[in-house]
């Protein structure tokens, strides 16, 4: 299951959000690894927001965050 919906209070799309988190857990990438990717898409957001939506939003990712084992 995966984020539909923008969740309120959140300055960001959907899309954004979801492709941070995955990209964190999937990749083991650092924040700042993050921000610097999202910032050369033209994404401005701090290290420190992604890591809350990784705190926050992983439970709603649990089932596709991780490639299937082979």
């Amino acid at each position: 299951m995966c984020l539909t919906l923008a969740p309120k209070g959140h300055r960001f799309p959907v899309s954004v959000i979801s492709y941070a988190v995955w990209r964190y857990h999937r990749f083991n990438d650092r924040y700042r690894d993050i921000q610097e990717e999202l910032a050369f898409r033209g994404i401005i957001v701090s290290h420190e927001a992604i890591r809350s939506w990784c705190i926050k939003f992983s439970a709603h990712f649990r089932g596709v965050i991780k490639a299937p084992s082979s």
